[in-house]
């Protein structure tokens, strides 16, 4: 981190302006050097100079530098912004400059490592600055602002706050055991303070399920025969022709994906292939899929014909519904009505009917999905919650080896084995917040993230 880093922070093409971001020791400096303008090693922190960029005596460009000096900066290491012309060639020649006096090209996500190393920001809120670029909804960029404010850090921080105590209250009891003002550590005193953790974490992973929801939204397949009005029903929902839709049996042979905003939840929806008995390879591989997809989707959308009665394929994957999210779609009720659902094991609370062809049925549906995931409690709550996968991975490990700390009081374990395993759980609380961390988990996250930031 010594070295002084550069990228290209706004979308490449043509627009208004772009940026380049430079950052490190001898980042005014350099900028300087190929500044035409006021001396930049002279100007005030956090001043806006104009000037030109100029290769010897050829103007590149007229631009806006931005000064901001160490500690007040993004990375905390001096840092200047090169506002130029929009254009990709006079953009792409002061990068070319910069490299050219000294700079480094930055890695993806450099920036907001060396702000995370440098101490300004902890991991969760790292990942936050990739969510508030990513946030495609309003409840997406609150749950983003949660997390850079440090409002979900908070979470873990009181978390390894009540398991330093703990840790701090057994070493006291295994050095100073001649202590009399010291509480001895007992079983009636250790099961309490575990089941007060057991129950912050369990709390915090299941409200952690709507953070991810928000992020990632919900992952919903169209299910049925074919004609029974899969791909109307995307059409439908996207208010688009997005998916192919002719009287012939077999003309969705793969998928078709899609996006919808629920009240702020991302529906990320996937039109299947026709579930049947197939000779042909290709159609066959589509039907595949669309099993395939049923079994890893958070919500399917399984459509049947009114017009229909129900074959044993059919009745086979409906009864494969029972451990999943689902909303059973009766199609074509403008037709007469040959289906008999009495014997199947559904929730009849969660049957729509429609008449995609006449439009009818798709606000029941939206409402039936609000319902199903509970999108309007989470449109009021405040989104404090943990929402990235290796966050909430990490804290699924942390319920687990606590669990096995009272197994482990349960079965007369030793003070200081004990107090081992609790002192691992804390420092596995700490590698979510970024306390502790490995170099390659730093390159590999970071990696995820855009150039220039």
């Amino acid at each position: 981190m010594n070295d002084t880093i550069c990228a290209i922070a706004t979308s490449v093409g043509n627009g208004a302006i772009s940026i380049i971001r430079v950052s490190g020791d001898d980042a005014i400096e350099k900028v300087n050097s190929i500044f035409k303008g006021k001396d930049l090693t002279k100007v005030e922190s956090h001043t806006i100079n104009y000037g030109h960029i100029v290769d010897n005596d050829k103007v590149i460009d007229e631009v806006l530098v931005s000064v901001m000096k160490a500690p007040k900066t993004y990375t905390m290491e001096d840092v200047v912004e090169i506002n130029t012309h929009g254009g990709i060639a006079p953009t792409n020649k002061v990068l070319q400059l910069l490299i050219k006096n000294g700079c480094r090209m930055a890695e993806r996500g450099e920036f907001t490592k060396r702000a995370f190393l440098n101490g300004r920001i902890d991991l969760i809120e790292a990942e936050a600055v990739m969510d508030k670029i990513n946030a495609q909804t309003d409840i997406q960029n609150e749950l983003a602002n949660n997390q850079l404010n440090g409002k979900v850090s908070s979470l873990i921080n009181s978390l390894r706050d009540d398991m330093i105590q703990i840790i701090s209250n057994i070493n006291v009891n295994i050095d100073y055991p001649e202590y009399d003002d010291v509480d001895i550590i007992t079983n009636e005193i250790m099961i309490p303070k575990i089941n007060n953790l057991e129950e912050k974490i369990t709390k915090i992973l299941k409200e952690s399920k709507n953070g991810k929801l928000i992020k990632d939204g919900i992952k919903t397949s169209i299910i049925g025969k074919p004609n029974v009005g899969k791909s109307s029903l995307l059409n439908e929902l996207l208010e688009e022709d997005k998916a192919i839709v002719t009287e012939i049996a077999g003309t969705t042979r793969d998928i078709v994906e899609g996006q919808i905003n629920i009240n702020g939840i991302l529906l990320n929806i996937i039109d299947t292939a026709g579930i049947r008995e197939t000779n042909d390879i290709v159609e066959s591989i589509g039907v595949e899929k669309s099993i395939k997809m049923m079994e890893e989707s958070d919500l399917v959308l399984f459509m049947l014909n009114n017009n229909e009665e129900l074959t044993d394929d059919i009745k086979s994957l409906l009864n494969k519904l029972e451990n999943k999210n689902y909303i059973i779609i009766i199609n074509k009720t403008d037709l007469e009505d040959k289906l008999d659902l009495t014997n199947l094991n559904i929730n009849k609370d969660y049957i729509v009917k429609t008449s995609i062809k006449n439009h009818q049925g798709i606000d029941e549906l939206k409402n039936k999905i609000i319902d199903l995931f509970n999108i309007k409690e989470i449109e009021t709550k405040d989104p404090t919650y943990l929402s990235n996968s290796r966050s909430i991975g990490l804290l699924e490990q942390c319920l687990n080896d606590v669990k096995d700390v009272k197994e482990g009081i349960n079965n007369g374990e030793t003070i200081d084995m004990i107090e081992i395993d609790i002192r691992n759980i804390w420092e596995k609380l700490g590698q979510i917040n970024g306390t502790s961390y490995e170099d390659e988990l730093l390159d590999e996250m970071f990696k995820r993230f855009c150039l220039g930031k």
